[in-house]
């Protein structure tokens, strides 16, 4: 299966590509952020691309529950109700600007009890540097793990007992038990990636229990069953291929990100689109963040 562009080249670090049904007042749209520009990004009819700026950093964002959206920020989170982010409430950082290595939010997901997860990277990639990180509906945090390096996509099976997740240099997904009641348990292999296809990156999880991982660097998406088996490639022009989500009203496409970052300004002219294909499996409505 080949993903074709649906918007033109527009993101340096495409990423965290989510859909919802209400973002406030009823408005479904497809969104994602390009990372290190600090910007939302939605994608409108026609292939356009409205951007909305809420920080020096965003890295990633949800819905929340009765409207409105969450984001990822550098070391903390930004909440709006607002369709164009308009009324900003940021939190406090959770860590200091001054913490060594220098660090940020990555990537994260919403739990079927409406917290939102997120992890961390060090800006150097430092082994071991980065963490997961919780912010529960009443917006306490709490720490949930460290010693991982570059935290990425994580996801719910359709029962919402399984949390899929990869540390990016491992090469493999993992998969956690999780509960309402302990949270995040007993993390053990999922897949491991053979050597020489990319790293995994963002991932998503279909209605089917399906996991759809990105290859950063591997200029494709794939799919593994419940079990574990491969059962599907989508071809991605651009090698730096960083985040899958389902999307659209029926929650039939697969919408991708794509990154140009690091890359010299006249390789890959693809890289910074977004693509899209129609797989024959629906994805899972979005989790929204219950604050």
């Amino acid at each position: 299966m080949k993903a074709e562009a649906v918007a033109k080249p527009h993101a340096y670090h495409g990423e965290g590509v989510i859909w919802a049904d209400d973002w406030g007042g009823g408005h479904p749209a497809l969104r994602y952020v390009d990372m290190l520009a600090g910007d939302v990004l939605e994608l409108q009819p026609g292939g356009d691309v409205t951007r909305f700026h809420v920080g020096d950093v965003a890295a990633a964002l949800r819905p929340r529950a009765g409207g409105g959206a969450i984001v990822a920020t550098e070391r903390g989170f930004a909440l709006t109700r607002s369709v164009d982010f308009a009324d900003l409430e940021h939190t406090a950082d959770l860590w200091p600007s001054t913490h060594e290595p220098r660090t940020r939010f990555n990537d994260g997901g919403c739990a079927p009890d409406g917290s939102f997860y997120m992890g961390s990277m060090a800006y150097d990639q430092s082994e071991g540097a980065a963490s997961m990180w919780r912010l529960a509906p009443d917006r306490s945090t709490s720490h949930v793990f460290g010693d991982v390096t570059i935290s990425n996509g994580l996801c719910w099976s359709p029962d919402g007992t399984l949390a899929y997740y990869n540390d990016t240099p491992t090469r493999i997904i993992w998969v956690f038990d999780w509960s309402a009641e302990t949270g995040l348990t007993n993390r053990r292999p999922f897949v491991r990636l053979e050597d020489g296809i990319g790293h995994p990156d963002g991932l998503t999880v279909d209605a089917e229990g399906g996991v759809w991982t990105a290859l950063f660097g591997g200029s494709a998406v794939r799919r593994y069953d419940a079990d574990g088996s491969l059962s599907e490639i989508v071809e991605v022009g651009p090698s730096l291929v960083t985040c899958p989500a389902f999307g659209g009203d029926d929650l039939d496409q697969l919408f991708i990100t794509t990154s140009r970052e690091n890359l010299p300004d006249d390789a890959e002219p693809d890289a910074g689109a977004l693509f899209v294909c129609t797989p024959g499996i629906r994805g899972q409505r979005t989790l929204p963040f219950t604050s």
